[in-house]
């Protein structure tokens, strides 16, 4: 088993080595690949030091699987190279997530639709996974109708560069930014570019991938996303209408049996999902689970978890194992 990390030295990729160490994941040969200007710098991974690779080279070992969490221009250039060379690539932008002929996947969900012969997988944007994980056990019982999602995401979601520009306000530093306004102590109702019809590209991705994962194109989905000053974890309000109406003591039964899913709703005792208990984890924890009362079979939630672990590096690697558990890579 060869595997390979691509975009090893940013946040995600260095989530990912940390969440291969955890999950304890298997191969024999490891290839960590970078861009240009950081080939030749040395990356350790369980204390021993990797020689970051350039695409090249890489694409030339042909690993068993390699993870991207480079970009999507990157992606679709290198991800068929790849791919030719008898290589299934997890991918962890958007290039490929919309392509009818690669499967959006989160294995939990729709794992089972993987063949041998997918060897491009793409990996759904981080506020889609956590949203769909709390969702597609209840539909599959009620039946989704629409959803209504505002998200607050963490500022991890753009990387390293948010990252400092969050901590630069907080000290008073005038440094770079890659935000077109301030962040710290504001909430930026823009997350990625907008398009034509007045919604951002991420709140349109929350439309299209969600209805691609359940596989179901009739369920109406509208979302606000928002970005706000937090390092490590998305929040989403979520408001869903059902075809068949439900009782909510089985509603939160079903979440507690949902593997992945985390049920924190004690409000008596202030207990509730906060990106702040969630950082670090890899669960989806779900509260605030309460019928709206403005009109029939809709349902509030409250849904949090830390982006770049099931947002995208734990759900790429169990993608990963998913594919050794049945042995559709070799």
């Amino acid at each position: 088993m060869k595997l390979a990390v691509v975009g090893a030295t940013g946040l995600v990729g260095q989530e990912i080595l940390k969440v291969l160490e955890e999950r304890n994941f298997k191969f024999d040969e490891l290839y960590l690949v970078a861009s240009s200007k950081n080939v030749g710098k040395e990356i350790k991974y369980k204390g021993k030091p990797y020689t970051i690779k350039s695409m090249e080279e890489a694409v030339k070992l042909a690993p068993d699987i390699a993870i991207f969490s480079a970009g999507g221009s990157t992606s679709l250039e290198w991800a068929p190279r790849f791919a030719e060379m008898g290589t299934t690539v997890i991918d962890n932008s958007s290039a490929w997530r919309m392509d009818p002929d690669k499967k959006l996947v989160v294995p939990e969900i729709n794992g089972k639709e993987l063949k041998t012969d997918d060897r491009i997988i793409a990996n759904p944007n981080c506020s889609t996974i956590q949203m769909v994980m709390a969702l597609a056990p209840l539909h599959n019982k009620y039946k989704l109708k629409r959803i209504v999602v505002s998200t607050y995401q963490s500022v991890t979601g753009t990387g390293k560069e948010a990252v400092v520009q969050l901590m630069n306000e907080r000290k008073g530093i005038d440094g770079p930014k890659v935000y077109p306004h301030p962040i710290d102590m504001n909430a930026l109702p823009h997350i990625d570019v907008f398009t034509d019809n007045g919604y951002t590209k991420e709140e349109m991705k929350m439309v299209f991938e969600t209805r691609k994962i359940l596989g179901d194109q009739s369920i109406g989905v509208t979302a606000t996303t928002v970005r706000v000053p937090t390092i490590g974890g998305h929040s989403e309000a979520v408001n869903v209408e059902f075809h068949n109406d439900f009782d909510l003591k089985e509603i939160r039964q079903i979440l507690e049996n949902t593997p992945g899913v985390i049920v924190e709703d004690d409000v008596k005792n202030n207990i509730y999902p906060m990106p702040i208990n969630a950082h670090g984890k890899d669960e989806v924890f779900v509260g605030r689970i309460r019928r709206d009362e403005s009109q029939p079979k809709t349902l509030n939630m409250w849904i949090v978890s830390d982006n770049l672990r099931k947002g995208a590096a734990t759900n790429a690697i169990q993608i990963a194992e998913f594919l050794k558990e049945q042995s559709l890579v070799y």
